[in-house]
């Protein structure tokens, strides 16, 4: 359990961290693996294995007690009225179809509103509208609404065939539901979306987006509830190129507009997020060093961040400032960009990190290490996105650290701040990433050092908004009539007669013998076999990026020399 609950102010310079006088140790000495916050921060909530306590941060004054010691997860509605508890179904001797494992309670009075049964923890909590006049959840295929907290009838249903997974729209009202079926039986798996109550009749649909290649979908609105992002992804790519399996990313607007996002460099999509200002959204994507593109409504790149050991991506609450990091099995680096004006504010690096997260205030951040992800080195570390260290905590030997979490608080609460570049000083000084050095055997270090080729060249930040290169922006008619010019120019060039080829064979290049030769079959054989070398060239590519081929493709990479002997010598002949 967590010693206190973080409190940063952020009135003082530099801002202190310490822990609040009602949740000092000794309020509950229990070990607690379920904590919660409500959405605006008033209400604090865990299960202790005994019962689940909810109190008033600000004062610790009790709110509730529950007598749920099974109790794994929690959650508050929006407007704090329900609180949620869901624990593993289980079926005994007394009860073979097992007890209602989901259960709604009435905050203020504690009364067990709804007893429901949910058996897989993946989308247990039911969605709330911001305003609680509607309730969704699904069961059995079927998505069941509710209308102002009145769960004893169902106030409307959108059946579809195998509906597996929804997303309902953040805000108030008119409420909207992103639908996704997946594909079975040759058909293509689709997401749909819909505007409550309107779901009857083929034209009910905002939108509808189908695709091949989906075992499971992640769908994110955007804040304003204009589009969602859906990430499509498959468990195992057929192709053999990632472990991962394969994901593409697919844009649906509530105007009926869809899309699919296309990304530069092939391989995974670690990590999809929307910038506050639902104007733009973030991709990290790409086989290692990974990419990160920034996007605008109309899937158009704005910006490229380049290459880098990265795999999530985090704006801050006020969408000014975005972090591009690497935990898991990466070091924790992170890049913390300005995308305003797009310039790099620090590059600070948490090692063994298994936990980010933004304080509301869009200052300050935490980066923690827990248990079960990592056993040792357990604790958290609290910055300023500028790069310094302003509070370490480490756990006691024998201890875990299981969550950490900032106190909620309503958006707007904190307006946007001008960035700093410089760190403010720190007696923890800042972790910038030191620069790394290649590996030299004992055998070798006593000579000097030569420059070594990377095996992955990193690719630099571009900036593809128009004109940002410095060149005039052009309106729509004026890049029409410079397509014209370019196209007429193109075409000019084609019609212009080929000169004579020179009479030394030895300064023939390939492009003239080739278009020397008149014989259709051997133009057809020099054609097969650059096709066949093209191919044998991207072999080697992936080879070279590490991939692990198979017995025949590396046959094919051993038969590139004779390959080239036969086109040289079909060129020669001619």
């Amino acid at each position: 359990s967590l010693p206190g609950v973080p409190h940063l102010s952020p009135r003082r310079t530099p801002p202190f961290s310490q822990a609040y006088p009602t949740f000092l140790p000794g309020l509950d000495c229990r070990p607690s693996r379920c904590v919660t916050f409500s959405g605006d921060g008033t209400l604090f909530g865990w299960c202790n294995g005994q019962n689940v306590s909810i109190v008033n941060p600000s004062d610790g004054a009790v709110v509730s007690t529950f007598d749920l010691p099974k109790t794994a997860l929690l959650e508050f509605s929006p407007l704090n009225n329900i609180l949620v508890t869901w624990q593993l179904y289980t079926k005994t001797q007394d009860s073979p179809q097992g007890e209602a494992n989901l259960q709604l309670w009435e905050l203020r009075s504690g009364r067990l509103i709804k007893a429901l049964y949910q058996k897989k923890v993946e989308s247990w909590c039911p969605s709330w509208s911001e305003d609680e006049k509607i309730c969704v959840r699904i069961v059995n295929n079927e998505l069941h609404f509710y209308e102002d907290n009145d769960f004893d009838s169902i106030a409307n249903k959108l059946h579809m065939q195998k509906v597996s997974d929804f997303a309902l729209s953040p805000g108030g009202q008119p409420s909207k539901v992103a639908v996704y079926v997946p594909g079975s039986k040759g058909a293509p798996s689709f997401v749909r979306l819909y505007q409550y109550p309107a779901f009857g009749g083929p034209t009910a649909a905002l939108a509808n987006k189908s695709f091949f290649k989906a075992d499971r979908v992640t769908m994110q609105w955007n804040r304003k509830a204009s589009a969602v992002l859906v990430t499509a992804s498959t468990e195992v790519d057929k192709t053999g190129a990632s472990y991962y399996g394969e994901q593409t990313l697919h844009y649906l607007g509530v105007n009926g507009e869809t899309a699919l996002v296309q990304l530069s460099k092939n391989g995974p999509i670690y990590d999809v997020a929307w910038s506050p200002s639902s104007a733009e959204f973030c991709v990290v994507y790409g086989f290692m060093p990974a990419k990160a593109t920034v996007f605008n409504l109309k899937c158009d790149a704005v910006y490229d961040f380049g290459t880098g050991p990265r795999n999530s991506a985090y704006y801050s609450p006020q969408g000014h400032i975005l972090i591009l990091a690497g935990f898991g099995n990466l070091r924790g680096q992170m890049e913390v960009w300005d995308v305003k004006n797009y310039k790099q504010v620090s590059k600070p690096q948490a090692p063994d990190a298994t936990h980010f997260s933004w304080c509301p205030d869009g200052e300050h951040i935490v980066t923690a290490t827990c248990s079960p992800r990592l056993r040792v080195s357990n604790g958290y570390k609290i910055w300023h996105y500028a790069g310094a260290v302003l509070q370490q905590w480490d756990v006691a030997a024998g201890s875990e650290l299981w969550e950490v979490r900032w106190q909620s608080l309503p958006d707007g609460s904190f307006p946007e701040r001008p960035i700093k570049y410089q760190a403010a000083p720190s007696q923890l000084g800042s972790t910038q990433a030191p620069p790394t050095q290649a590996y030299r055997p004992p055998a070798l270090r006593h000579l000097p050092a030569t420059p070594s080729s990377k095996l992955h060249e990193d690719e630099p930040p571009q900036d593809l908004r128009p004109g940002a290169s410095g060149e005039k922006s052009l309106s729509k008619s004026a890049l029409k009539n410079q397509r014209k010019r370019e196209a007429k120019k193109a075409a000019k060039q084609e019609t212009k007669p080929e000169p004579e080829p020179p009479t030394d064979p030895a300064a023939v290049t390939n492009s003239q013998s080739e278009a020397s030769i008149g014989d259709p079959e051997v133009e057809k054989k020099i054609k097969n076999l650059k096709k066949k070398l093209k191919a044998i060239e991207e072999l080697k590519e992936q080879q070279a990026s590490g991939k692990v081929l198979q017995k025949n493709q590396v046959e094919k990479i051993q038969k590139e020399e004779q390959l080239l002997k036969e086109l040289q010598e079909l060129q020669i002949g001619q």
